[in-house]
């Protein structure tokens, strides 16, 4: 340290504090009035509204679960893109409606014997309360894939059956098939989640005794039984000989029927002129399996928001409420098939549906709930500028690649990078690449996302197990009280 820098320090240390104050700057220099930010001002309104809230400890009357299947985050991220760039909008910025609910948390997916579920744990962990075994639906997790033995001994009620055991109604809604995994969480029993029909059972599961799905859908105890079931999968509840698939004759349809003032509907234009005020029970098969995508412009098929909006003026009507489970389900469907912009399409139908029932209910009396049952390997990355479009690439020649790709699946034959031009990229038909190739690309092992709005949603908080979730929609229904847990 020189001698002159030395001497001045010693004179500042010697002034007295009043002495220094007086040489310091009297103002900051000038920076930026961020109250005329937009984005600013924007959160500036909902760090208000968030402060604001205040929490429904009350009891629902109904419950609506939403299950947008193989729905992560990434999903999420990259199906609110899509969704703002289809409007017109900017995507990063949009707001897909469930995103949009006072109440979110990440819940672990895990089944009881496997890093990574499938959707049948998937499901029947949110609607049990209990973990079970990949492919196993509303069993305790001691049971054995593929086997009839110990399952009526394992069974566990859903909360949908629980519903209905209190007085209320329960229905189903999806765009799968109505026999598959995630509808089948709120009626079906089973080790085997592929055992749709009596033509899936295996000789010695039909020895055995074993009931398909569809059987259970129909032929539940009337104090059990869904009011309302609509999706797909039509061959299987007929006949071969009705152009079905069953092997036992039996046309469940007719079945159905044979309830008071029901109904059984296979087009679009059945479900617009459905007298909602006057029909008893309503089953909805669509298609002969899965419904189409929207995109392919099916006719005569409804669109899930549609569904969604009969469903809860149907399941209304009971004056003690209703649990309600509604399934965008091709997001994974599509996922298998490394087809991302099919699947993140339907999440903005998953999005266009949670707005119908937001309109349709009370959020004073209503608990509605949007999560997934587990998360696939897509993966958003680069570097493109904001306002590429979702399904568009990054980079340009040698390096150009697609914005979307994932871990897994037939997009694995893709070259990694180069090739990709915008053109290939956009079509509807476009298979993403994939890291590792696949026949069916896997799930996604990681947490997904919860949203809530209504009583006891501001238990939906933190990082929770799937199965907390039935804890959080059976203490909004039951109260403290303790829900049935038999017929």
């Amino acid at each position: 340290m020189s001698v002159r820098v030395f001497s001045l320090l010693f004179v500042a240390l010697s002034l007295p504090l009043s002495a220094v104050a007086q040489t310091a700057p009297a103002i900051l220099p000038a920076t930026r009035d961020l109250t005329q930010d937009a984005g600013f001002k924007a959160q500036q309104a909902a760090i208000k509204a968030a402060a604001a809230q205040t929490p429904n400890t009350g009891r629902a009357k109904n419950v609506i679960l939403f299950i947008g299947d193989g729905m992560g985050i990434n999903s999420v991220t990259a199906g609110r893109i899509l969704a703002g760039q289809l409007r017109g909008q900017d995507g990063a910025s949009y707001v897909l409606s469930f995103e949009a609910l006072p109440y979110t948390a990440f819940s672990k997916t895990f089944s009881a014997n496997n890093l990574v579920t499938d959707s049948a744990n998937g499901i029947s962990a949110i609607t049990t309360g209990v973990k079970t075994i990949n492919g196993a639906i509303g069993v305790h997790r001691d049971v054995n894939s593929k086997s009839c033995d110990g399952v009526a001994a394992a069974r566990v009620l859903t909360i949908a059956e629980q519903a209905k055991l209190s007085g209320r109604s329960a229905g189903a809604v999806t765009t799968s098939g109505i026999t598959d995994a995630t509808p089948a969480g709120t009626y079906g029993h089973t080790s085997t989640r592929s055992w749709r029909s009596d033509a899936d059972l295996p000789p010695e599961a039909v020895a055995a005794g074993c009931t398909d799905l569809a059987r259970q859908l129909v032929q539940a105890p009337a104090a059990l039984r869904l009011d309302v079931a609509m999706g797909g999968d039509l061959e299987d509840f007929l006949p071969v000989t009705a152009g079905g698939v069953r092997k036992d004759g039996r046309d469940l349809t007719a079945e159905w029927k044979s309830q008071k003032n029901a109904a059984v509907l296979t087009g679009k234009a059945q479900l617009e002129t459905l007298n909602t005020k006057t029909s008893g029970p309503v089953l909805g098969l669509f298609s002969k399996g899965d419904l189409p995508s929207p995109l392919d412009n099916p006719q005569d098929v409804p669109g899930l928001d549609e569904m969604t909006a009969k469903a809860i003026d149907l399941l209304s009507r009971n004056e003690k409420g209703y649990f309600l489970l509604v399934e965008s389900a091709s997001i994974d469907k599509w996922h298998h098939k490394n087809n991302a912009h099919r699947a993140l399409h339907d999440v903005d139908e998953l999005a266009k549906a949670v707005s119908v029932a937001l309109a349709k209910t009370d959020p004073r009396n209503t608990l509605i709930l949007i999560t997934a049952d587990h998360s696939h390997g897509l993966t958003l990355s680069g570097y493109a500028p904001r306002n590429s479009r979702i399904d568009g690439v990054s980079g340009q020649g040698d390096e150009a690649y697609p914005l979307l790709s994932y871990a897994t699946g037939p997009g694995g034959e893709h070259p990694q990078t180069g090739s990709y031009k915008p053109e290939e990229t956009e079509a509807l038909g476009f298979t993403n690449p994939a890291l590792f190739g696949m026949s069916s690309a896997a799930h996604g092992g990681e947490d997904v996302p919860v949203y809530a709005r209504g009583p006891q949603a501001y238990l939906v908080r933190s990082t929770v197990d799937s199965t907390y979730l039935y804890q959080v929609m059976a203490r909004a229904l039951f109260g403290a009280e303790t829900p049935k847990t038999k017929p």
